[in-house]
């Protein structure tokens, strides 16, 4: 059975019945119909095989690029197995502006849509314009507006109604001429030329200060989604916890860190079995070279059940956990 240890970021040790890249729509197909149960991966940088997967993984590497500008913006159209800091890179080096805040984000551009990638102040929803998509089990091509893709907090119509439907192809971007530089994020605001290149550096310099490198240290980036809850609920958590870090995100509700409160029962810097909760990040559980599902599972379940009990707050899995037959859930 193939290897998936360095198929997915986190790195565990987990096999799969076939492990078939594709890199054309009749290439996807032929192998999709060949098997009954199949998991569909792209760089493996926010999903978590937690054991062997008695299935097919199928690999995309759907690549290329296209550009075409007008005065007012620079359209990309790009493959769903291009790698994401890559495509931040090129659009950096060109002066296509807009996306400099989402560098080194791990993972491919046809995962960006799915998951609304986000991080700095920006979310990718504000730079695609379409999605491209094949309709798995008609084989006919969708292309959905921006609206369409349903975008939200780390979310999208491809969690929903589409999840297991279809299979993102390509991705077009459009980026703003002139557009202004995002700095409200903490330690961009401290720039004082924050231009597209000096954010771009500024930011990588923050991730890798404070985010371990997959390649070093297994790990599927953040764990968890940063939760949103009422005004109320915030308000009454702050008179015991004066310090509780929120940002209002409208109609009455306030986006809560998650590192905030994994910290704040005790978890930064906490090893479980092969599995530790980060020292500069707590957001992030990390695999020290001999973590087991098991393991991960263990520990997810301990920091959601300690930050309920301590907050009323229900925390949510961010990583895609998949175990023999599929994805789970805790």
């Amino acid at each position: 059975m193939p290897s998936l240890k360095s198929y997915h970021t986190f790195a565990l040790d987990a096999s799969c019945s076939t492990l078939t890249p594709f890199n054309s729509t009749d290439a996807f197909l032929d192998a999709y119909t060949r098997s009954d149960l199949n998991y569909l991966l792209g760089e493996g940088s926010n999903t978590v095989f937690l054991s062997d997967f008695d299935g097919q993984v199928l690999v995309n590497h759907i690549t290329g690029m296209t550009h075409t500008e007008t005065h007012k913006a620079h359209t990309l159209r790009v493959g769903a197995g291009e790698n994401w800091h890559k495509l931040v890179s090129t659009c950096v080096e060109n002066g296509w502006h807009g996306m400099e805040n989402l560098a080194l984000i791990p993972g491919s551009v046809g995962a960006a849509p799915i998951q609304n990638i986000g991080a700095y102040g920006c979310e990718v929803m504000q730079f695609i314009d379409r999605v491209e998509a094949l309709e798995i089990e008609s084989g006919r091509t969708l292309v959905l507006s921006n609206e369409e893709c349903q975008f939200g907090y780390r979310d999208s119509v491809f969690k929903h109604a589409l999840a297991g439907r279809c299979l993102i192809t390509h991705v077009t971007f459009s980026l703003t001429r002139n557009g202004e530089p995002e700095t409200s994020y903490g330690e961009l605001a401290k720039l004082t030329r924050p231009t597209p290149s000096a954010i771009y550096d500024e930011v990588i310099r923050i991730r890798r200060q404070k985010l371990p490198t997959p390649s070093v240290l297994g790990n599927a980036g953040s764990f968890f989604k940063n939760p949103v809850i009422t005004q109320t609920h915030f308000q009454a958590l702050a008179q015991t916890s004066p310090d509780i870090p929120g940002y209002d995100v409208g109609n009455g509700q306030v986006k809560v860190p998650a590192a905030w409160l994994i910290d704040q029962c005790g978890y930064k810097g906490q090893e479980l079995g092969g599995v530790r909760c980060h020292p500069t990040q707590p957001l992030v559980l990390t695999n020290t070279g001999a973590a087991t599902g098991e393991n991960v599972v263990a520990m997810a379940r301990a920091i959601i059940n300690d930050v309920s009990s301590a907050f009323a707050i229900p925390l949510e899995p961010e990583v895609r956990l998949v175990g023999e037959k599929g994805l789970i859930a805790l």
